[in-house]
């Protein structure tokens, strides 16, 4: 069986988040690519969260509805019919690395293999309770970023 992994073309784990993907960049999302999908799968849903924010942490990325046959996301993009919710930048889109000045904070991507399509999710908060009891895997990858 192939483990469930989370992959990106443009960082490695615990590596740095080029700048293109930030606040002091193009903001776009970073390209992301999975493997090992177990069957059963219906959707995917990603976050993107910083644990290192002021505050307890940070919401930067809620992506849902991605359907269960696809295993990538292009820069920038997301897929047909999918949904993205509310960010703690008070939008519904990605929103990227923008760690005040200091040390690198970590972004945890975290995709998560769903047996069940979700409903309407507007935070964070709702996609957590909404996959409860839902998820046959889940996949991490960790990028740095430190303001320049």
């Amino acid at each position: 069986m192939v483990k469930f992994t989370l992959t990106s073309k443009v960082f490695s784990e615990a590596q740095f988040i080029p700048v293109k993907y930030t606040c002091q960049g193009q903001d776009v999302s970073p390209p992301l690519e999975w493997q090992g999908v177990l069957e059963g799968t219906k959707e995917f849903a990603i976050e993107c969260f910083d644990p290192d924010a002021p505050g307890g942490g940070f919401v930067h990325w809620v992506l849902y509805n991605i359907p269960g046959n696809i295993s990538a996301i292009e820069e920038g993009k997301i897929p047909k019919g999918s949904r993205e919710g509310m960010n703690d930048f008070g939008r519904n889109k990605y929103g990227g690395p923008c760690p005040p000045r200091g040390r690198p904070h970590r972004y945890v991507f975290t995709i998560y293999a769903l047996d069940k399509a979700l409903g309407e999710i507007y935070t964070l908060d709702d996609l957590k309770r909404e996959i409860k009891g839902h998820v046959l895997a889940e996949a991490r990858l960790t990028g740095l970023y430190q303001r320049k």
